[in-house]
């Protein structure tokens, strides 16, 4: 296996519209770093002409990989894709849409050559909506409470990884992966660098609510059991305040006597109706890990790969 400093991985979900000027300004960066490098371009099951160009990119450019894979996966499954063919001593992940410029691709590579494992970065002045900005607020805080580690933006895919940390993330093979969460499970040091952060020109994001619901639901469950220790915890609390509740009731009812809250009709409701949320709740919460539990057991592959072009055979790693 040829030596390669670099390996660019960038996930492509119906990207025609960017791909060229991707192609363009990727290959320029990676040319002014002066080291080998490869950019590996993994189709996740794209319906536009984005499988052609990037057959053609790599005709045209022997640095160019293509992964085309046989339908869509999802981006962590399509970047896991990626990442099983570089064969980079760092590997850069970055998202097809150009919001993240490949430009700053340099500012990772310098904190690397400090000595961090992994490199993180964090979006300046944002150019997403306001509902896009808050979540990604609150997933941040999550993970940094579950995981330990300070990093301020997971939500952001330019980031690079020390081979060793890739290798160590393919030998994961749960299906639900949080790629992000996953490299600081096995850096030594993390270090963050700020980026600029482009408006989307071309297109609309490949993310919709429900996908970034389903994120969510995919990062929490994958990356840490704590919502189900605190539904023990929210259990255990209203089983107190029912207890309270039911002695004030008691109470109250010998005071004012029966014709108090209307014969205690209301009350009763009321506890009924936080009891069956609280269960509903915690049910779909296990449902969530008893789902993943059941595809982790049938362990079908995370992707599958059609076709590889290349002007070198790629190898893929295990």
């Amino acid at each position: 296996m040829n030596s390669v400093y670099l390996s660019l991985v960038i996930p492509v979900y119906n990207e025609e519209v960017n791909l060229r000027e991707l192609v363009e300004r990727c290959t320029k960066t990676c040319e002014g770093i002066g080291k080998s490098y490869e950019i590996v371009l993994v189709d996740d099951g794209s319906r536009d002409r984005s499988v052609e160009m990037i057959k053609r990119a790599s005709a045209e450019h022997p640095q160019i990989v293509g992964v085309i894979l046989n339908r869509n996966y999802g981006q962590h499954s399509a970047v896991m894709a990626g990442l099983a063919q570089a064969r980079g001593e760092v590997v850069v992940t970055l998202d097809a849409d150009l919001q993240n410029p490949p430009e700053e691709i340099p500012k990772l590579l310098a904190e690397i050559d400090k000595g961090a494992d992994v490199v993180g970065s964090v979006r300046q002045l944002r150019k997403d909506s306001l509902f896009r900005k808050l979540s990604s607020a609150l997933v941040n805080k999550a993970v940094q409470m579950a995981t330990g580690v300070l990093m301020h933006d997971y939500g952001c895919m330019l980031r690079a990884y020390r081979r060793p940390v890739v290798d160590a993330m393919l030998q994961c093979h749960e299906r639900s992966t949080f790629i992000p969460v996953l490299g600081n499970m096995f850096a030594h040091k993390t270090a963050e660098v700020p980026v600029e952060h482009a408006k989307r020109e071309n297109d609309q994001s490949k993310y919709s609510l429900l996908k970034l619901i389903n994120l969510q639901f995919d990062l929490l469950t994958s990356m840490t059991t704590f919502p189900l220790r605190l539904l023990s915890l929210i259990g255990g609390g209203l089983a107190i305040l029912g207890f309270i509740l039911a002695g004030l009731l008691i109470v109250l009812r010998i005071i004012y006597g029966p014709e108090w809250a209307a014969q205690g009709v209301f009350t009763v409701f009321a506890i009924l109706f936080i009891f069956m949320g609280t269960q509903i709740l915690a049910m779909g919460l296990l449902g969530e890990y008893i789902g993943r539990i059941y595809n982790d057991v049938r362990a079908r592959p995370r992707y599958f790969i059609r076709e590889i072009v290349s002007q070198q055979a790629a190898t893929p790693r295990e």
